[in-house]
């Protein structure tokens, strides 16, 4: 398995109580465009579980084909001076009314990673997941993800986690990488934290000295994915899935 593909991640800041709707508008109006014009996937969009993150923020994360792909993109949106394509004025100015701001990175994936395509066809979905953001010394990201795919995919499995993302962030010091677990339910989710900030498995004690000796901060929040995001529904959203906002 290789995944030659670049992501988008963002997270995303919510104004007030519009985190559904922004949700919506990012899955149901902007997937089929962005599909169409720009040859862009929607991976996922999920809400941050506020008790352990920031809040209310929703993360994006955007599945292009390569850097050329990504190319491709800048060049659609930038090309006006306004920095924005114009056609999606519109969606633009709806977009605006339930977000302030955000912060993006462009992100690698793992040779091991899965695409959204190969996580859909498995059938691959989580009631909620972990998100990792790992800080390493510079140039340690993509020696940690093969870690991560050596000595944890398998024993975060016996804790019914499935790893559906592995990335180091581009455009830096290679000192960062982002990794996503999914779980079937809470209960599964708080056994594992319950477990890995114990003493009672010797493996996950092994595990744990492995990311100190890699010098890895972690990070970890929990999310849960918007009404319409593919590891929810299984597919990409489409135009038939769209609502009134007011519905929403």
């Amino acid at each position: 398995m290789s995944n030659d593909k670049v992501y988008i991640h963002e997270f995303i800041d919510i104004i007030g109580p519009n985190r559904l709707k922004y949700m919506h508008h990012m899955t149901a109006n902007w997937c089929p465009e962005a599909r169409k014009e720009r040859r862009q996937l929607c991976f996922g969009v999920w809400g941050t579980v506020g008790s352990t993150g920031r809040w209310p923020e929703v993360v994006n994360l955007w599945e292009i084909d390569g850097w050329e792909g990504l190319a491709h993109d800048f060049e659609h949106e930038l090309a006006n001076r306004s920095m924005q394509d114009p056609v999606l004025a519109e969606w633009w100015q709806a977009a605006a009314a339930f977000r302030s701001g955000g912060f993006d990175r462009i992100v690698v994936p793992a040779s091991w990673s899965p695409t959204i395509g190969e996580l859909n066809e498995r059938g691959v979905c989580g009631a909620v997941y972990a998100h990792e953001v790992v800080s390493v010394p510079p140039g340690k990201s993509l020696q940690y993800l093969n870690a991560v795919a050596d000595h944890a995919v398998e024993l975060f499995s016996e804790y019914k986690a499935t790893a559906v993302g592995a990335f180091r962030t581009a455009m830096r010091s290679d000192d960062e990488a982002i990794v996503i677990w999914a779980f079937p339910s809470f209960d599964s989710a708080m056994h594992f934290e319950a477990s890995i900030g114990g003493i009672s498995d010797e493996r996950l004690n092994v595990w744990s000295r492995t990311q100190r000796d890699f010098g890895a901060k972690v990070q970890r929040t929990l999310l849960v994915d918007a009404p319409l995001s593919p590891l929810r529904i299984g597919r990409q959203p489409e135009v038939a899935d769209r609502l009134p906002l007011e519905q929403v």
